[in-house]
């Protein structure tokens, strides 16, 4: 059964609106960890989801389905963003240097 008009519009406006809200997202001190900001990301995603669950039309199933397409398509962009976290984390780690011999 496929996801009604209405909420795949929704689920296209979330998608814009949550990439728009990643975009936005500047690196910098202080440094949170990588797990920390996974945290962060799956807050936000709640966030969404609850936001347009007032927002879904359809039966219950219907508007199950469409949260949980909405949060499945959120998970997917915010992987982008955790990966490009994770990567700025290594590049603010400082190299180990071997302290010299007295």
């Amino acid at each position: 059964m496929a996801l009604l008009p209405a909420n795949k519009d929704l689920i296209s406006k979330g998608m814009k609106e949550f990439n728009a809200l990643l975009n936005q997202q500047v690196f910098n001190d202080p440094l949170i960890s990588e797990n920390d900001m996974a945290t962060v990301v799956d807050d936000w995603v709640n966030f969404y989801v609850n936001y347009y669950k007032r927002c879904v039309t359809g039966e219950q199933p219907e508007k199950d389905r469409a949260l949980q397409e909405l949060r499945q398509e959120l998970n997917i962009l915010a992987k982008p963003f955790l990966d490009k976290y994770r990567a700025f984390l290594k590049s603010c780690e400082q190299p180990v240097h071997a302290s010299p011999s007295s």
